[in-house]
């Protein structure tokens, strides 16, 4: 029998908590390469359903297939047989599904740049905690999301967890492209 550290966090619930999102996200992405895909996407949904369901799903069972089919279908924008970040927060919104507000702020590379040299307001190269609550705090606005200090707060945190590849509590261009994708992201090109 799998230990608590290995159920799946949360799929249970209506709604989840940018913090409880997060924990979904590393949960199924094993691998960290940003994507729930192959097995991880496999795990995902079999979770799922068992959690919506209420009960066990065979995943040898050609009605499961066909149902990820569909799944897929309805969820995969990109229709790249894998779920993203922003894929994931449609099939599991957050109370305040903030995380979809990126995608509407930052639609092409110069609208990123412009966006970088904004908010990296000491020109360090980096986006640090002070400077991503103020990035935070314009995106909330714009797109009127009511918000107090403790709740930017722990949107802070929780961008921190999900980008922060090497732990260093900023953001470089890299994993703040990953934050605000965009059409033609050539920013991760140059990982």
């Amino acid at each position: 029998m799998a230990n608590k550290a290995q159920q799946p966090p949360h799929l249970h619930l209506a709604e989840v908590t940018a913090s409880q999102f997060i924990d979904i996200w590393k949960h199924f992405d094993a691998d960290g390469n940003g994507y729930i895909e192959g097995k991880e996407l496999e795990n995902f949904f079999r979770e799922l359903e068992t959690a919506r369901r209420g009960s066990g799903v065979d995943p040898t069972n050609p009605i499961f297939r066909e149902k990820m089919k569909e799944f897929m279908q309805k969820f995969d924008k990109n229709k790249d047989g894998r779920i993203e970040m922003s894929e994931l927060a449609q099939i599991l919104p957050t109370e305040e599904n903030f995380l979809l507000c990126f995608r509407q702020f930052v639609s092409s590379s110069t609208e990123f740049m412009a966006a970088w040299r904004r908010y990296d307001t000491d020109r360090s190269g980096y986006i640090e905690a002070n400077e991503l609550k103020g990035f935070l705090s314009d995106l909330l606005e714009k797109a009127n999301r009511h918000y107090d200090d403790q709740k930017l707060q722990e949107y802070t945190q929780t961008i921190l967890r999900m980008f922060d590849l090497n732990g260093d509590g900023k953001l470089g261009l890299s994993e703040m492209a990953r934050l605000l994708p965009v059409q033609e992201n050539f920013l991760l090109s140059f990982q």
